[in-house]
């Protein structure tokens, strides 16, 4: 790749490597200069261009990206689309993911060209997050280079992923004079949470006596009753295999595998199998729901990944969880853990369906029902709910209350706009005003347009990226624009600025340079349908049946 400045007349076909702000457009960088850019560079006075030119072995960076990323294909995990030389794993099932550490360094140390970044190894995930992302640096990378790191990727399982099985769970609590209530109860909530978290269930917990035949006699009952994953807390702590819960597993038919583990809290369970079934002796810390060892353990365990000894034994770096006063911050992270989990940054979707519908009076375009009797406003509010976007704010105004029957119960919120006959744009700052503080951007839908897909929404979703300079993001179609727009936080300001009829998109031409257009192959981001004649061009289970 020759990279540098070239004089327009020698820049046709180069890839622009810096934004240029002309006069009627913006020529973002990443452009390939065709004779249409470099004429309206030389009219807008330019002489040269800092921009690249590939050799003939070259590949494109989002054609060299894709193809790492299909190096990097394993069941479970999905790649979005290339853009500005960057692909992103994400995964499609909660589980526990791999990561081959060696392989990762390997491809890394190849050239600076090629980075792949991942979560750490053994990380829970849920379904949808992503895992690793794979960014080529410069606008292209040499061909031979790339067929090095793809033959890297595919000789070992790089990024793996392992589905948490969906497992039943037995719990026996053994009881001492003096055990209060409130610690079973404890014990109980804790363990449930950690069991439905890795999509499991737990039978109802079995109480009995701190004996070992007790212990012993329901854990076998527990096996009866289907259980494939058996727990035993103590009254109290183990401290040796020969102790009260050890030998009640060994007692039931199991044995002891290990005993202790490098993980603090932690360090006193016993693993043990009664059969295929495993069966944990849980340390006392088990009881708190703070992350300890014993997340770990089942982390893995609900992975159907190995768990013997040297599982258990190379669990030492990283294994220091406990808090100490020379480490306030993890104290600050435990104590947020032992909190209900905060929702994830995300991205909210305003839908405005405040306006009077005018130019299908006497009718309100949101609330005319298709064939199978579902208003518009629900088909545009089920597309949004079917996609990533949350909370759904729906803006009111005219007929407020016959939109809000009209969705029926659905998991929205809904924000008047008193003032929506002033225009668009007062809508439109309703529910921007609305937006919560952990959002970090907002799709902007209209709630006459029930051609956009929640999977579309998605798409425009995962476009947004403020690192990468994309915060507006504008879906496209044969070069058009349309709707929805997905706005970055840090434009809400300008937006609440507005005035009169005008909506948002008087803003884009304000700050081309951070547009990213998603091209989609149908024009339903294009379409509304706010006139009597439009609802006749609908596919025909969504045309009303008559406007009466």
């Amino acid at each position: 790749m020759i990279f540098g400045p070239f004089a327009l007349a020698d820049a046709l076909g180069t890839i622009l490597a810096h934004s240029h702000r002309l006069p009627d457009r913006m020529l973002k960088k990443g452009t390939v200069l065709d004779e249409a850019a470099i004429a309206a560079l030389a009219a807008a006075g330019r002489t040269e261009v800092i921009a690249a030119r590939l050799a003939p072995d070259d590949v494109a960076e989002n054609e060299a990206a894709d193809r790492m990323a299909r190096a990097f294909e394993a069941p479970l995990l999905s790649r979005r689309r290339a853009t500005t030389g960057r692909v992103n794993l994400h995964a499609d099932a909660a589980g526990l993911l791999r990561i081959d550490t060696a392989a990762i360094d390997r491809i890394n140390a190849i050239d600076e060209a090629f980075t792949v970044a991942t979560l750490p190894d053994y990380a829970p995930v849920s379904a949808g997050d992503m895992v690793a992302t794979i960014k080529i640096i410069p606008f292209a990378v040499p061909g031979p280079a790339l067929e090095n790191v793809e033959a890297i990727a595919r000789m070992t399982s790089a990024i793996a992923l392992h589905k948490f099985a969906r497992r039943t769970v037995g719990l026996v609590l053994s009881e001492l004079s003096g055990l209060k209530q409130s610690v079973i109860e404890g014990t109980i909530e804790a363990t449930e949470a950690r069991v439905q978290s890795l999509g499991g269930r737990m039978l109802p917990p079995r109480r009995c006596a701190h004996t070992e035949a007790a212990i012993a006699a329901e854990l076998r009952a527990l096996m009866a009753e289907g259980a494939d994953l058996l727990l035993v807390a103590g009254a109290s702590a183990t401290v040796d295999r020969r102790d009260v819960g050890p030998v009640a597993v060994v007692l039931a038919g199991g044995e002891i595998v290990h005993f202790g583990m490098p993980v603090d809290p932690g360090n006193l369970i016993c693993i043990g199998r009664i059969g295929a079934i495993p069966a944990l002796v849980l340390p006392g810390c088990a009881r708190s729901p703070k992350a300890n060892g014993i997340d770990w353990v089942l982390q893995r365990l609900a992975a159907g990944l190995p768990l013997g000894r040297a599982e258990i034994m190379g669990m030492g770096v990283g294994g220091l969880l406990k808090d100490t006063d020379a480490r306030p911050l993890p104290r600050a992270k435990a104590v947020a853990r032992e909190a209900p989990a905060p929702i994830r940054p995300g991205v909210a979707a305003v839908i405005l369906a405040a306006g009077q519908s005018t130019r299908m009076a006497p009718w309100n375009k949101l609330l005319v029902a298709d064939q199978a009797g579902k208003p518009m406003i629900a088909r545009v509010v089920d597309n949004v709910l079917s996609s990533r976007a949350r909370p759904i704010i729906v803006v009111t105004g005219h007929r407020a209350d016959d939109i809000k029957a009209a969705l029926g119960g659905r998991p929205v919120t809904f924000v008047h706009a008193a003032d929506h006959a002033d225009g668009l744009s007062a809508s439109l700052k309703t529910g921007i005003a609305a937006v919560p503080e952990s959002a970090l951007a907002a799709l902007v839908c209209l709630g006459d347009m029930p051609l956009v897909t929640g999977r579309l929404l998605d798409r425009l979703i995962d476009a947004h990226d403020a690192d990468e300079g994309r915060t507006i993001v504008v879906p496209t179609h044969q070069g058009r624009a349309g709707n929805p727009i997905l706005w970055n936080r840090r434009y809400f300001g300008e937006i609440q600025a507005l005035s009169g009829d005008a909506g948002a998109r008087s803003l884009l031409k304000r700050h081309m340079e951070q547009v990213a257009e998603v091209e989609v192959g149908d024009d339903g981001v294009l379409r509304d349908f706010d006139t009597v004649e439009s609802l006749a061009t609908l596919p025909p289970r969504m045309r009303p049946a008559d406007l009466g």
